[in-house]
């Protein structure tokens, strides 16, 4: 689950965005994407007995990132809960998040005529 929470420091607008991955049986999880240059070892995810693991990342406003969660240093995890999804270089997804405060994420329901 991905909770965004659009404050403003010192004057800047940014975008608080929480990270969640479901417990399971996983050493470690990293979040890895364009905010980090694809590093593998500089976001960590703490583990929360009552959540599964969580980080909070403060991002830049207006913008679409793209991320992965790496899980054990091998074996990359999905997220149905991104805002959307892009194929990278080999051929799988990258995820999205955005840091608009308008964007509503497609629901895949047609609206109803009033």
């Amino acid at each position: 689950m991905i909770q965004k929470d659009f404050v403003s420091i010192d004057g800047k607008p940014i975008v608080r965005v929480a990270f969640n991955v479901p417990k399971g049986r996983t050493r470690t999880i990293h979040l890895v994407g364009d905010f980090n240059d694809w590093s593998a070892s500089l976001h960590p995810m703490r583990r929360d007995p009552t959540m599964g693991w969580t980080l909070t990342l403060e991002l830049e406003l207006g913008r679409a990132y793209q991320f992965r969660y790496l899980r054990d240093g091998g074996e990359w995890m999905y997220d149905s809960q991104a805002d959307g999804y892009v194929y990278n270089a080999d051929g799988v997804h990258n995820f999205i998040v955005v840091t608009d405060p308008s964007f509503q994420r497609y629901s895949g329901e047609a609206k109803k005529d009033a």
